[in-house]
C-alpha cells in the first residue's frame, strides 16, 4: 500500500497535493501497489469527495478535533497512528513547507528516514530507486532505500503534472486518530499577514533578472503578465536590490515553481534560480547574450532586447484576444 498526503487548509486543497496522487499512482503501477490518500481534519471534510474523484483504492479522513488547524505535533501523531494502523510500504507527500515540518518527526519516531525533495524515481528489482538533487542542482543523485518499510519520499514541485493524475472513484472512510498534547497555538500564516502571492499556485510566470535594468523598467515586464495574466516574480539579485519583495524570488533560496508557462527576462540562468523553475511545463527566455545559460533549458528563446522583445509580445497577444 501506498499512503499520499493531502494537504489542505480549510478544506481547500493545496494542488501540489494532486502532484503527489500522481506520483503514488505512478509508483503503484510499477510496483503493484494499491493507493490511500490520508486527509488529516477536525471534520468531515468536503474535500474527501473531490479526492474520491481521483484514481485511489479510498480516501481516509483521520479526524480528530485538533486537526483544524496545522500543528507538527498533530499531524505527526495523526501519521503516526494511520501508518501503525495501515502498515503502508510507502508514503509519498510533496515537498511543501508543511511536509518538511512534519514528515521527519514521523519517519524519526518510527525509526525511518525521509529522502526529500526528489525529482523522478525509477523501479528496479521490486524497489525505487529515487533522484534528487545535490550542490544547488549541479549533480543528481541517486538514492535507494533499504531498512524495513514504510518507506518516506517527498517529490519537488513539478516533478510530477497535478493536471496528470488519472481519475477514477474511490471509496471515503474515517479514522478516529489519538493524538497527545499540542503545545503551541499558531499564528496567523505569515504569507497572508503580508497579503503576498503564493507563486507555487501560479499557472503563468513572467520573471525579470538582471537584465531590467532598473527598477522603473519592471513596469515593462508588469504589462507581459497584465497580459496574460501572469505572476510578476524576479530572480535574486532583483531582490536583494529591493525592486521587488523577496517573495517574489525563484531560485534555491526563493520559491519552488512549476508553472504551466515561465517566461524568463534578461535572465541568465544562474544555477541557483534555475533550480527554483527548471520543471514548467513551457519555459520561453528572452536574452541578449545567445550564450546565455538559460537557454540551455528553455523552450523558446528570444535572443535579442527584452525591451524590444517584450512590447512586441504584449501587442501580439492583444492582437490573438482579439
Amino acid at each position: 500500500m501506498i499512503l499520499v498526503f493531502i494537504e489542505h487548509k480549510d478544506c481547500v486543497l493545496n494542488k501540489t497535493s494532486l502532484e503527489a496522487i500522481a506520483a503514488a499512482q505512478s509508483i503503484g503501477k510499477d510496483l503493484g501497489l494499491g493507493v490511500t490518500a490520508v486527509l488529516p481534519c477536525d471534520k468531515d471534510c468536503s474535500l474527501a469527495q473531490e479526492i474520491a474523484g481521483y484514481a485511489v483504492e479510498k480516501v481516509l479522513i483521520a479526524k480528530n478535533e485538533k486537526l483544524g488547524t496545522y500543528t507538527p505535533d498533530a499531524y505527526a501523531d495523526a501519521w503516526e497512528h494511520v501508518i501503525k494502523a495501515l502498515a503502508p510500504k510507502y508514503v509519498v507527500m510533496s515537498h511543501t513547507y508543511q511536509v518538511r515540518d512534519f514528515a521527519p518527526k514521523v519517519a524519526a519516531r518510527l525509526g525511518r528516514e525521509v529522502v526529500g525533495d526528489c525529482i523522478r524515481y525509477r523501479a528496479e528489482g521490486g524497489k525505487l530507486v529515487l533522484t534528487r538533487r545535490i550542490f544547488l542542482g549541479k549533480l543528481d543523485a541517486d538514492v535507494t532505500l533499504g531498512g524495513d518499510a514504510p518507506y518516506f519520499v517527498t517529490f519537488q514541485s513539478g516533478a510530477f503534472r497535478g493536471d496528470a493524475a488519472e481519475k477514477g472513484s474511490g471509496a471515503v472512510e474515517t479514522m478516529e486518530v489519538t493524538i497527545g498534547d499540542v503545545r503551541m497555538t499558531p499564528e496567523a500564516p505569515f504569507q497572508e499577514a503580508k497579503a503576498s502571492v503564493d507563486l507555487t499556485r501560479s499557472e503563468i510566470i513572467v520573471a525579470v533578472g538582471r537584465g531590467i535594468k532598473s527598477q522603473e523598467n519592471i513596469a515593462v515586464a508588469q504589462q507581459l503578465a497584465d497580459a496574460l495574466g501572469a505572476d510578476l516574480a524576479a530572480s535574486r539579485p532583483i531582490c536583494d536590490s529591493e525592486w521587488l519583495p523577496i517573495d517574489r524570488q525563484i531560485g534555491s533560496s526563493g520559491q519552488t515553481v512549476a508553472p504551466k508557462l515561465y517566461i524568463a527576462l534578461g535572465i541568465s540562468g544562474a544555477i541557483q534560480h534555475i533550480v527554483g523553475m527548471k520543471n514548467a511545463g513551457t519555459i520561453v527566455a528572452v536574452n541578449k547574450d545567445a550564450e546565455a545559460p538559460i537557454f540551455d533549458i528553455a523552450d523558446y528563446g528570444i535572443v535579442g532586447d527584452l525591451f524590444e522583445a517584450v512590447p512586441v509580445l504584449v501587442d501580439e497577444i492583444a492582437k490573438a484576444k482579439g
